[in-house]
């Protein structure tokens, strides 16, 4: 694992890189609105997917490595993205985009015009919780290259059977949140919860060309 510093026109990016000794995707997964880069899911793909030949560089938003508390306007989300993206892309492999939430997002907007391979979106918030008709439906069909879309069965930004039809695979953590956390009720638990995101994102990664 190591550390490197991005400047951006947004400020200062960080990323964590973790290496896969034959690598043949970068996977750069960076973190939502109100949360970092140790979030289960990230933290989980970063331990798995370097044994199946993809380097993880889990990355952190200027803002956040600003100390800031509140995440800045798409826009701005958007000038990092375009800042750390030479970072991701100079192994030279191809970089799969990605994020949970306002990363998820950002990812979608910006994979066109940056290249990317592919785009990996978790816990896309389709809409802000209680409001449908707010739909950003927009931003996940527009991003134009294969897309895995992994949600919680009770995400309150958009339950998988809320999403449209659209030319991109979706995977259910059942009864997950947002973060894909699972009530004590519920027949699985919360390491189960992670499993089936991985699981789904190792396969995903296996089948793209």
């Amino acid at each position: 694992m190591t550390i490197e510093i991005i400047g951006t026109d947004a400020g200062d990016a960080r990323i964590t890189w973790h290496p896969a000794k034959k690598a043949r995707f970068v996977l750069a997964v960076s973190h939502g609105a109100g949360g970092g880069i140790e979030a289960r899911d990230l933290k989980a793909l970063a331990e798995v997917l370097p044994a199946h030949g993809v380097t993880v560089a889990r990355v952190e938003q200027p803002w956040r490595v600003a100390g800031k508390k509140v995440a800045p306007a798409p826009k701005t989300l958007d000038v990092g993205w375009h800042g750390i993206f030479p970072a991701l892309a100079a192994p030279g492999l191809p970089v799969i985009s990605g994020g949970r939430s306002a990363g998820a997002r950002v990812a979608c907007r910006t994979a066109v015009e940056l290249g990317a391979h592919a785009v990996l979106a978790l816990s896309f918030p389709l809409h802000p919780p209680g409001r449908p008709e707010k739909s950003r439906a927009d931003e996940l069909l527009g991003a134009r290259v294969p897309t895995l879309v992994v949600q919680g069965g009770n995400d309150p930004f958009g339950k998988p059977e809320e999403f449209p039809d659209g030319d991109y695979e979706i995977v259910e953590v059942p009864h997950g949140d947002h973060g894909f956390a699972v009530p004590k009720r519920a027949p699985l638990g919360p390491d189960e919860a992670v499993a089936i995101v991985t699981d789904a994102v190792v396969r995903w990664t296996g089948s793209l060309g």
